[in-house]
């Protein structure tokens, strides 16, 4: 089982990751770096809480752990 402060690191390293692909994407797309970054920040909010959310009810869930 982790920690919950483990799962909140792992969500944020991969929300930055996110952010920075987001941010690229969408200044490409829009020719603004201003709307790709406004773009980055609300997905990346919104994907933070989501895979936190996600990875808390995964760690209640005990299908399919090898207990050994």
């Amino acid at each position: 089982m982790e920690t919950r402060m483990r799962t909140i690191v792992k969500a944020v390293i991969w929300n930055l990751i996110g952010l920075a692909v987001m941010a690229l994407v969408g200044a490409f797309i829009t020719g603004s770096v201003m709307a790709g970054g406004t773009m980055a920040l609300i997905n990346a909010a919104i994907g933070l809480s989501s895979y936190v959310l996600y990875e808390r009810i995964w760690t209640r869930i005990q299908w399919g752990r090898c207990l050994g």
